[in-house]
């Protein structure tokens, strides 16, 4: 068998795989929607996201590629760090499987030999053609989360689960504040109750 039996089998075992991700991506979903609500299924995506970030430490793990440790222990620490805030901000979920993508595709240039950032063996080896269907999976997400954004923001909102940043800034959060400490202060002494304000200007009441 000659190089272009090699390459033309590659390039069906990567299409294969492309396919396959993608459809892995329709399933999962097709199941998340019909088992969670929009706030659960938001939070299952961002904590899924870690997930997978953290499944590179097992193929390090198993290859033996003692000098990637470092640098994909590292990564899995920044996936986890936009995983939580993913939880409640959608752009988070859609960065994140975007960059993942990017990662995986990095993985599988490696593999294969050809140009990387990296010096040879700071990323961990993988099966062939695992970026390939990492990476369709993982841009499916991106752009599944990017088109659902609207519902799990408005999902929040009618739960009343929301930051400030997501009904317009730190007003109305210090009003929230200030209110929850009512019932509080109807319980101490008078002379402790009757002590300076916290707030004494009240702005966001004029």
């Amino acid at each position: 068998m000659g190089h272009a039996w090699n390459v033309a089998g590659f390039m069906v075992v990567v299409i294969l795989y492309a396919v396959i991700g993608g459809l892995a991506a329709s399933g999962t979903i097709f199941i998340v929607r019909r088992v969670f609500a929009p706030k659960a299924e938001q939070i299952f995506y961002a904590m899924f996201l870690i997930m997978i970030a953290a499944f590179y430490l097992a193929f390090t793990a198993y290859f033996g590629a003692s000098a990637a440790w470092r640098l994909e222990a590292g990564v899995v620490a920044v996936y986890a760090v936009i995983g939580a805030l993913a939880v409640r901000l959608p752009f988070a979920l859609i960065v994140g499987y975007s960059l993942h993508g990017v990662w995986d595709l990095l993985h599988e240039l490696q593999a294969h030999g050809a140009y990387s950032g990296f010096e040879p063996g700071q990323l961990t080896a993988i099966p062939l053609a695992d970026g390939v269907f990492c990476a369709s999976f993982d841009l499916c997400m991106a752009g599944y989360s990017y088109a659902r954004r609207s519902q799990w923001i408005a999902a929040r909102r009618k739960s009343g689960d929301q930051g400030p940043s997501e009904v317009g800034g730190l007003e109305p959060a210090l009003q929230s504040l200030d209110k929850s400490w009512t019932p509080v202060a109807a319980d101490l002494p008078a002379k402790v109750r009757h002590a300076a304000p916290v707030f004494p200007d009240r702005p966001w009441d004029a």
